[in-house]
C-alpha cells in the first residue's frame, strides 16, 4: 500500500464530509437509532498470546525480568533470545476455526452484535492487512480470520464491530530491550516489535513524557482506517491509552473519518474508556464493571466469562452462567448493553468452558429473551437489598443476589420484573408494583390485567399495599426468573 496515497484519501473524506476533526463538530452526530436496539455482544480476545495460554498481556510481561510470566517463559519455552513472542505466531494455527459454528453458538446465546479484537497491544493483526506483513492472513492461520467471522455474522443478522488496542503498542514490547532477547535495541520499522519505546512510569498519566511519534500515530491512523474501509464495522471499540494527551489530535481525525465513512452503511458508533472522548461524542464503556444507577445515556459494560483472563487460559477461572445473566439483566435495566468476552483456543475452537456458558445462556435467553431484547428502561430500574458496586474491575468476586432483588424493563406496555434468584418458597414479592393509594407518593398506579412467569405460563397473583405477590406453584429454576406483567 502507498501510505501517502491512502493518507491523502483519508484527508479528502474528512474535508468533504459533514463531520470535521473538532469536538464541536463531532458532538453534532447523533447516536444511530439501530444502536439503541443492541443489548448483548460478543467480545473475542484472540492472537499469538493464546498459545502460551497465560493471559493477554503475556507479550509484555514475558520480557519483564523476574515476573511470573518471565519465569514461566524460561521454564516452558526457553531463553528469550532464542524463542521470543514472535515465535508463537506459527503455533496459532486455528485449523479448527469454524465461523459458522461460532456464530450459531453466539446467536443462540442471544447475542446481537460481535466485536472481535482486530489488533491487540502485541501488534499482530487478526485480519488481512496491506500495512504490515504481521497479520493472520500472511502468518499463523494464513487466513483472514476476522473477515471470515464478520462475514458470517452479517449473514446471520448480527451487527458487526471491531476492536483495536494498537496505540499501547508504542511501549508494549519495550522491556525486551532491558536484557538480551529477540527484541533488538534498534527495532526495524517493518518488525512486529516496532517501535518498543520506553513505557511510561505511570501508564495512566495522560500527560506522561515519551509521547508517540508522528510516524507511529500516522501508522495508527492508517491501521484504524483500514479496518473501517475493509470491514465496515458499525461498532468500533477502543481500548485505553487513547486518552493520552498526545493521541487526542489523531483521535479527532480518525473519528471524523469514521463518522463520515460510516454514514454510507447506516452510521457507526465508538466505545471508549477513561473519558478519552468528551461526553456525548461516543458511547462510554465500563471495563469489568457497571454503573450503580440507571443512566439517561447509552453505555456499555464489557466483561470476560473468566475472572483471571481475557484470552484462552490453561488455568481458567470461569464465572458461573448465572453471574453472566445477572450482569446482563442489571446492565440492561440501567440503559446499558453487555459485551461478553470469550478467549478462543489457538487451534480455532471454543473451549468446553466457553461452550458451557454459551449453552446455558442459550437456554435462558430462549425462554426469557423478551425481557432483554427490544426493551426499554422502566420508571423504577431495580429493587432489593443487594447493592451493585459502581466502577471498573468490580467483578473479581461474585455478587450474592437474593430472591428479593429485581431488575425491571418494559416493552409494548408490559413490564418485565426479573427476580435474580428463584425463591425457595415459590412466592415472589415485588414491592415496586404494590397497590398505590391516594397519598400522592410516586408509586405505580397502573392496572394489571394478567401476570405470567416466562417458562411457566400464567400465574396466580395478588396485590396489596405491600407488594405484587406472584405464586410460582411447583415451578423452580436455578436461574433468574422473569415475571411478565400485562398492563392496561
Amino acid at each position: 500500500m502507498d501510505r501517502q496515497v491512502y493518507l491523502d484519501q483519508i484527508n479528502k473524506v474528512i474535508e468533504q464530509g459533514p463531520y470535521k476533526p473538532e469536538w464541536a463538530s463531532l458532538a453534532e452526530r447523533p447516536v444511530p437509532a439501530w444502536y439503541r436496539e443492541t443489548r448483548l455482544g460478543i467480545f473475542l480476545h484472540w492472537g499469538p498470546f493464546s498459545v502460551p495460554a497465560y493471559h493477554d498481556w503475556y507479550a509484555r510481561n514475558m520480557y519483564v525480568k523476574d515476573s511470573p510470566e518471565y519465569e514461566h517463559h524460561l521454564k516452558h519455552w526457553g531463553d528469550h533470545k532464542e524463542f521470543g513472542y514472535k515465535d508463537f505466531i506459527p503455533m496459532l494455527t486455528m485449523e479448527r476455526f469454524d465461523p459458522q459454528a461460532w456464530i450459531k453458538a453466539f446467536t443462540e446465546a442471544g447475542a446481537d452484535y460481535i466485536v472481535p479484537v482486530a489488533e491487540h497491544h502485541d501488534g499482530f493483526q487478526m485480519y488481512k492487512s496491506e500495512l504490515s506483513r504481521w497479520n493472520a492472513a500472511e502468518m499463523g492461520p494464513h487466513r483472514d480470520v476476522m473477515g471470515d467471522l464478520l462475514r458470517e455474522a452479517e449473514r446471520a443478522g448480527m451487527t458487526v464491530g471491531a476492536s483495536t488496542h494498537r496505540v499501547e503498542h508504542w511501549w508494549f514490547m519495550s522491556h525486551g530491550k532491558e536484557f538480551e532477547s529477540d527484541i533488538p535495541q534498534d527495532v526495524p520499522r517493518d518488525h512486529l516489535y516496532w517501535p518498543a519505546m520506553p513505557e511510561p512510569v505511570n501508564q495512566h498519566d495522560i500527560h506522561s513524557e515519551g509521547s508517540p511519534s508522528e510516524e507511529f500515530m500516522t501508522d495508527w491512523l492508517l491501521r484504524c482506517c483500514e479496518i473501517v474501509d475493509r470491514y465496515h464495522p458499525r461498532i468500533l471499540y477502543f481500548d485505553w491509552w487513547i486518552q493520552h494527551e498526545s493521541v487526542k489530535p489523531w483521535l479527532k481525525k480518525f473519528t471524523a473519518y469514521y463518522y463520515n465513512r460510516s454514514e454510507e452503511w447506516g452510521g457507526g458508533i465508538i466505545n471508549y474508556k477513561h473519558d478519552a472522548y468528551p461526553f456525548g461524542i461516543a458511547v462510554p464503556d465500563v471495563e469489568r464493571g457497571q454503573f450503580a444507577e440507571v443512566k439517561p445515556f447509552l453505555w456499555q459494560s464489557d466483561t470476560s466469562v473468566m475472572r483471571n483472563s481475557w484470552c484462552y487460559s490453561a488455568n481458567p477461572i470461569y464465572k458461573q452462567p448465572i453471574e453472566i445473566i445477572w450482569d446482563l439483566v442489571d446492565v440492561v435495566c440501567k440503559n446499558g448493553r453487555l459485551l461478553m468476552n470469550f478467549g478462543p483456543c489457538p487451534d480455532g475452537s471454543l473451549s468446553e468452558g466457553d461452550m458451557s456458558i454459551l449453552k446455558a445462556m442459550a437456554a435462558w435467553m430462549k425462554v426469557n429473551g423478551e425481557a432483554i431484547h427490544g426493551t426499554g428502561i422502566w420508571r423504577i430500574p431495580f429493587e432489593g437489598p443487594t447493592a451493585v458496586e459502581e466502577g471498573q474491575f468490580a467483578d473479581s468476586k461474585s455478587r450474592d443476589f437474593t430472591s428479593e432483588d429485581f431488575r425491571f424493563t418494559c416493552r409494548g406496555g408490559n413490564i418485565y420484573a426479573t427476580a435474580m434468584r428463584c425463591p425457595e418458597d415459590g412466592v415472589l414479592r415485588i414491592k415496586s408494583l404494590r397497590e398505590a393509594d391516594a397519598s400522592h407518593k410516586p408509586l405505580w398506579h397502573g392496572i394489571i390485567r394478567k401476570v405470567e412467569v416466562l417458562g411457566m405460563g400464567e400465574a396466580e397473583w395478588s396485590r396489596d399495599d405491600k407488594a405484587l405477590t406472584v405464586e410460582l406453584g411447583d415451578f423452580r429454576s436455578d436461574m433468574p426468573v422473569v415475571v411478565k406483567i400485562i398492563t392496561d
